[in-house]
């Protein structure tokens, strides 16, 4: 059909577009309900948690570390302290190359080159607009950095405050020390109250007081912008006025640890610290009317001022590993043969027990032996004593009677009379690092050996107990917690370092009652007087073991010397001190208590391998209760 044209279908494409139109319109109102709807969740129904969002995306909370507590003795010295010091910071992204920076501050000894990688990896790791702590700097070292701060960009300095131990090493082992938190303290803290802190106490009262020292973290928020960086006007809007004068911005100021009063007398403690000068051992000092321990010396000691400020990883190994054992509380966790020292609570103990008459004498003809046998225990005097009693035997220090006396009393039987006194179990101190010693029975040895012939008790075994040798081991405060259990009648009392708190902020003081333990049951005054009057013959007769040491004092003193075995000596062999290697040699100790007629001091010492106790401890012993008495009558006679 040519020539023929096609028409348009007009009503047919005016259907197609209406239904387009339609739908597109249908899609429209669809989208424009999702949108509605989106925005009325969000605008209106989640309005609040996303107004929370985005104050925290504009807030910053900064931690405001608390001021820690202060430390003071009884007398109210100052024992620990925060003093201002110099930190030297890094801002990474202001410093051009942080290996040559360092480098840098190394040659100028403001840092430490074995910190060097340990520093690096620490900037690297924080945001670049962050300050990172290098170094704590003294005053010498604040004033070299600050003329070279031109040639440091990214680095400067800035004030902080830094634990200071006024009295050094002679307040370490007992007051401790704070160090940086590692992973252990982070698993028993309360980690919310240690944020921006970096410090925590790490032995001695420090740590054992911590909760009290430490204080309340407080807050304030910083306004910064999407990446995270303070704006500058935020800080200076907030000093400017309240804690609130940006909108949102709040302060929650730290609320300061509390102050701490030890029982220490700082007076005695640096007597007892120069009276073992250049000797290792311990010196403990207790008053027997309520456990207070009045001085806590282990030597040789330790600066702790170097950990607050942060001591190297080179020098922690050097501490660590040095030969004299600096770190180590020979006061708490050191044990000895106690030796003599043991003799008059063995006495006291045969007593209650009636099984040696104070009155009974024994022949000493410088050895013992057992029944049937020919091993021979000697003593001390080769020559012997003659015929001795309980006073005689105290006084002297002999070493065949009290064979004779534990054979009586049998090994049981002094392990209970021991015990009351506190050896074999911690005196309860409240600081960390007590052993507990040990005082042997039967028992204690078939728990102790695996084998059944190794736990058989021997008669021998109860011989040399008697002079506190053997299996014996004390601490020095066990020694100086008997002295004044002896002191006070046996009226015990745990030993405590803390006797009150200070509210930091109003200045009330808190003082703590002392703990009574259980006794000794003895109450036959006699009993008492005997040994009581035994001891103090040692320091006073002609014949006492300690009379050398004591010749001249203005005050009465009860104590006995001990001389305690590191290595044995063969039958047939003698002694040689200048043939035996000094860490071999035999240990010094010396328990006392003064006034003898009404005590107000105990002491404990020991002196590792200085040789007997009167030549090496009761020496040190009098250069204390010397120091003490002098400081009474300083104070009687201030008006």
């Amino acid at each position: 059909m040519a020539g023929r044209s096609l028409l348009k279908d007009h009503w047919q494409e005016q259907r197609l577009f209406l239904s387009r139109i339609i739908a597109a319109a249908i899609i429209v109102l669809l989208l424009s309900a999702v949108l509605v709807t989106r925005l009325v969740q969000l605008q209106i129904v989640d309005f609040q948690r996303f107004s929370e969002l985005s104050q925290g995306n504009r807030f910053r909370i900064e931690p405001l570390p608390p001021n820690r507590g202060i430390v003071y003795d009884r007398n109210g010295l100052v024992i620990a302290e925060n003093l201002p010091n110099w930190e030297l910071v890094a801002v990474g992204e202001e410093i051009d190359d942080l290996e040559k920076t360092l480098l840098a501050l190394e040659e100028l000894e403001l840092i430490d080159p074995s910190e060097h990688n340990t520093l690096r990896d620490l900037v690297r790791s924080h945001r670049g607009f962050e300050r990172v702590k290098l170094s704590s700097l003294t005053e010498v070292q604040a004033a070299t950095f600050a003329v070279r701060r031109h040639r440091f960009s990214g680095v400067d300095i800035q004030e902080a405050l830094v634990r200071h131990y006024p009295f050094g090493e002679a307040s370490a082992h007992a007051v401790g020390y704070v160090g940086s938190l590692s992973a252990a303290d982070l698993e028993r803290i309360d980690r919310s109250n240690y944020t921006g802190t970096s410090q925590i106490g790490k032995s001695g009262v420090e740590r054992a007081y911590e909760d009290t020292l430490h204080g309340k973290v407080g807050y304030r928020q910083q306004v910064v912008n999407a990446q995270g960086r303070v704006l500058n006007y935020a800080a200076s809007e907030i000093r400017a006025g309240s804690a609130s004068d940006v909108s949102g911005v709040e302060t929650k100021w730290p609320v300061p640890g509390d102050n701490v009063v030890l029982s220490l007398d700082m007076r005695l403690q640096l007597a007892s610290q120069e009276a073992m000068a250049d000797l290792r051992g311990a010196v403990v000092a207790i008053d027997p009317r309520n456990g207070d321990v009045l001085a806590l010396v282990s030597t040789p000691s330790f600066d702790p001022n170097r950990f607050a400020t942060g001591l190297s990883r080179a020098d922690f190994v050097a501490l660590n590993t040095d030969p004299d054992k600096p770190l180590y509380n020979r006061a708490l966790a050191g044990t000895y043969p106690p030796g003599s020292t043991v003799k008059p609570f063995l006495a006291l103990t045969a007593l209650q027990n009636e099984a040696f008459p104070p009155d009974q004498e024994a022949y000493c003809p410088g050895h013992f032996s057992l029944p049937g046998m020919t091993h021979r225990y000697r003593d001390w005097r080769p020559q012997g004593h003659g015929n001795v009693d309980m006073h005689d035997a105290i006084v002297q220090s002999c070493d065949v009677y009290f064979y004779q006396l534990a054979i009586a009393l049998g090994i049981d039987a002094m392990a209970v009379g021991l015990r009351q006194f506190g050896f074999g179990a911690p005196t309860g101190l409240d600081i960390n690092g007590e052993n507990s010693g040990i005082v042997p029975s039967r028992e204690w040895k078939q728990k102790q050996f695996a084998r059944r012939e190794d736990q058989v008790w021997f008669p021998g075994e109860t011989v040399i107990t008697g002079i506190g040798q053997g299996y014996m081991l004390v601490t020095p405060i066990q020694l100086a917690h008997a002295g004044a259990t002896f002191a006070a009648r046996g009226h015990r009392f745990e030993p405590r370092l803390l006797i009150g708190t200070e509210d930091a902020v109003t200045r009330e003081v808190r003082y703590a009652e002392p703990t009574v333990l259980a006794g000794v049951e003895d109450e036959v005054a006699e009993h008492w007087e005997i040994v009581h009057s035994a001891m103090v013959g040692v320091t006073a007769e002609p014949r006492g073991s300690a009379r050398g040491a004591w010749q001249g004092t203005t005050y009465s003193v009860a104590g006995k010397t001990g001389t305690a075995q590191v290595i044995n000596i063969a039958q047939g062999e003698r002694y040689r001190e200048e043939d035996i290697d000094e860490r071999l040699r035999d240990h010094g100790l010396f328990v006392a208590y003064a006034p003898a007629e009404a005590p107000r001091i105990a002491l404990g010492v020991v002196v590792e391998n200085g040789g007997g106790g009167s030549r090496a401890a009761a020496p040190v012993a009098r250069k204390i209760l010397d120091a003490y008495f002098a400081a009474e009558a300083y104070v009687a006679r201030e008006p």
